[in-house]
């Protein structure tokens, strides 16, 4: 088996090491670095890239991979190698924020330039040093500020590899979501190296659900490449081909009646409206079948807001 090179580290058959993607320096002369783990096994098998931290805020994903590097079947392979990068933007993680310094989009970047901006940088890095070597990747993210999505992998159906790749990490939820230029996933599918993206829970918050869904997720992708020994149930997995959001019909205090993650028939009460001077309730009633797949968690909201965002099944 060859030896991994990333950035000038060698990383031998067998070994187990934490390195440096590469190291960059601030404004301030301050140096930040991006820490990178890898377990290999002696033995030959598939290369599995798990990265969080795209955006600084996005937690879940980072705690997600905190727990599979920590486990002893990731410490012991029984084939095959792993890289991790739990928190991909050290710098915004530093700061609790979605876009960099400069205001970029980390994840709006690839396939970047080794001499262009720092978020370009990154990216240039992630495409030389980590891409060549992996087979496919899971790349963790969560909604946005109080947007809180259910557990789900994001994947293009147009691609049959991907399904399959989704169908092993056995979430409870498929989305067929097209790639977006700029985007870590898009670039990587130019080098025939799938990336599902997995979104879970809210940004600045722990959602042990999806946290446990997430960790379960990996362990059933490796374990279906015989990476490692372990007995997880699957779930059933629902394919998502369309989606809508429902808005607020008012504005006013929102209380949600469903849970995430729920399934809902037309005209099913989703939640209320309340003014908050009074008992004035506007109802919010679903306009389709489908599952519940995000849910704005602000409480105060305004008329036209996106409220519940609901998938449709295949």
């Amino acid at each position: 088996m060859q030896d991994f090179i990333i950035n000038s580290q060698i990383i031998k058959a067998g070994e187990s090491k934490q390195i440096v993607l590469n190291s960059y320096e601030l404004h301030t002369k301050t140096n930040i670095e991006i820490p990178v783990f890898v377990f290999r096994s002696k033995h030959k098998g598939p290369t599995l890239l798990l990265s969080a931290g795209m955006h600084g805020e996005e937690t879940n994903g980072i705690e997600i991979i905190r727990k599979i590097i920590t486990r002893d079947e990731i410490q012991n392979l029984n084939c095959g190698n792993i890289i991790a990068i739990p928190v991909i933007n050290s710098v915004s993680f530093l700061f609790g924020s979605r876009d960099l310094p400069d205001g970029r989009d980390l994840n709006r970047c690839f396939p970047g330039n080794k001499n262009g901006s720092f978020g370009s940088r990154i990216a240039y890095d992630l495409m030389k040093h980590i891409v060549p070597l992996i087979d496919f990747g899971v790349d963790f993210h969560t909604g946005g500020a109080k947007i809180s999505n259910s557990p789900q992998i994001r994947c293009v159906f147009e691609f049959p590899e991907n399904i399959a790749l989704a169908k092993k990490f056995s979430p409870p939820l498929i989305i067929d979501s097209k790639y977006r230029e700029g985007t870590f996933r898009k670039e990587a599918a130019k080098k025939n190296k799938p990336i599902l993206v997995y979104e879970g829970g809210e940004s600045m918050r722990f959602d042990y659900s999806a946290i446990n869904e997430g960790v379960n997720g990996c362990l059933r992708l490796m374990k279906s490449y015989h990476m490692i020994d372990i007995d997880i149930p699957k779930n059933h997995a629902v394919k998502i081909t369309k989606d809508t959001w429902i808005r607020a019909n008012s504005s006013g205090l929102f209380h949600m009646n469903k849970m995430n993650g729920s399934y809902v028939s037309k005209d099913d009460l989703l939640g209320v409206i309340c003014n908050p001077f009074g008992n004035i309730e506007h109802k919010i009633f679903s306009t389709v079948d489908g599952y519940i797949i995000g849910i704005n968690n602000q409480p105060v909201v305004n008329q036209g807001d996106a409220l519940i965002h609901i998938g449709m099944e295949e």
